[in-house]
């Protein structure tokens, strides 16, 4: 029997653990807003790992942003060496899930099992992952007991606000250094067939349009910054809307439609604060002196982040150009510039390899149209030759009743395994 159907039947006959480990994971409700139960995960992980020859760290992301003695934002990183010098390969996944939201019909942190899925929030983004990197780990070790070099498994904080009390907390210790880390697969649900190289830039702003308070029933007498941004959403809409569409990728993003530029607006407010749900009079009269607007600008890799965000403040000057009394700005809060792996980098042809073996198919390559602790990895911790490679489907994330499927949890441990043997084995 070759290495390949070994390691591809130690998955198999782990499939009851496979099962086991993601429904633990899944009832641990590592909520993020705030950051709950974050310790309780690491430390049953790091039992679970250490049982199994791991050498286990937990380290807390002191001073990160969300970081709180209330909720403090762990993290564990899990290392194994072999018998001999060689190469590490790494999986990250963070452990954190979003909130529960509505339109369950289960148990959001009951992991329940209903035919081949198991249902649960981060079943599929990403607990299921993160599950089926652990199986594979311990397949490989089974089967491959003098390797060579060593496997490490990080679960890490906060991926889901930004990823900076976790990937980049250990990246800018020193935990993606090349020379530390040589191979990089982060689980994520991007399906088991496909080889996700990176994600599109991102660029987040607050636009806020200045006005003057007056009397609502002598609106004359005020400047209202609402019928400003009125004016700027209408600029959006006619210039700078047709104007991204056109701007087209050659990374293979998914879906079609993020191959394009793009431009959301997150939220908009503007006048009087909301009052809470318990207040029952009548807002005052008041022309509104302020408006603010988020925005949540998409970029691609042929484009220049310093001419994206020229575009915004062109799009402003032309409306100041028509009403005289405009005046506004604009507040950068968050950039990512876009990444892409090259094809041929080891990491992408080994796990391309291991699809086609496992799957009997060629394997596709994508690109996210949203980032995720890629980011981290290539721009803090210099690492490029990393991807996204793992089980589930990326349009179940977030949503009521995820679930992640069991035969593909076990198919993509399988490409896991093969990948180890490649880059590790004998």
């Amino acid at each position: 029997m070759d290495l390949a159907t070994r390691l591809k039947s130690a998955i198999d006959a782990r499939r009851d653990e496979l099962i086991a480990l993601t429904q633990a994971l899944i009832r641990i409700p590592t909520l993020n807003p705030p950051g709950r139960n974050y310790r309780e995960i690491c430390d049953f992980l790091a039992a679970y790992l250490s049982e199994r020859g791991f050498t286990t760290e937990l380290i807390r992301a002191d001073g990160a942003p969300g970081d709180s003695e209330t909720y403090p934002r762990w993290n564990l990183v899990a290392r194994i060496e072999g018998a001999r010098p060689g190469d590490c390969v790494h999986f990250n996944s963070h452990h954190d899930v979003v909130e529960i939201g509505h339109g369950w019909t289960r148990d959001p942190f009951g992991a329940e099992i209903d035919g081949d899925r198991i249902y649960g929030r981060g079943a599929c983004d990403m607990k299921g992952g993160l599950a089926a990197s652990v199986i594979a780990a311990e397949a490989f070790l089974d089967t491959c007991p003098d390797f060579a070099g060593s496997i490490e498994i990080s679960a890490t904080a906060d991926e889901e606000s930004g990823g900076y009390g976790g990937v980049a907390y250990l990246a800018e210790q020193g935990r993606f250094d090349p020379a530390r880390v040589q191979h990089v697969i982060i689980p994520e649900p991007l399906h088991k067939d496909q080889i996700c190289l990176g994600h599109r830039g991102v660029w987040w702003a607050e636009v806020e349009t200045h006005g003057r308070i007056a009397h609502g029933s002598m609106p004359f007498l005020g400047d209202s910054a609402i019928r400003h941004m009125s004016a700027v959403l209408t600029e959006m809409e006619e210039t700078l809307y047709p104007l991204l569409l056109g701007k087209q990728t050659e990374m293979p993003v998914i879906p079609e439609g993020a191959r394009a530029s793009t431009l959301n607006v997150n939220s908009i407010h503007g006048g009087a604060p909301e009052e809470g749900a318990d207040y029952t009079g009548l807002p005052t009269p008041c022309v509104a002196d302020r408006c603010r607007i988020v925005i949540d600008r998409r970029f691609l890799i042929e484009e220049d982040l310093a001419e994206v965000k020229a575009e915004i403040i062109d799009l402003m000057e032309r409306v100041k150009v028509q009403r005289p009394s405009f005046r506004y700005e604009i507040r950068d809060m968050f950039e990512v510039q876009p990444t892409m792996t090259d094809k041929g980098a080891p990491i992408v042809r080994s796990t391309a390899a291991a699809i086609e073996a496992v799957l009997g198919r060629e394997a596709a390559y994508v690109v996210s149209p949203g980032t995720y602790d890629q980011k981290h990895i290539d721009r803090i911790g210099r690492l490029q030759n990393c991807i996204a490679y793992g089980p589930g489907l990326l349009e179940l994330a977030h949503q009521p009743d995820e679930w992640v499927g069991i035969e593909d949890m076990a198919d993509s441990a399988k490409v896991m395994a093969l990948v180890l043997a490649e880059l590790l084995g004998p």
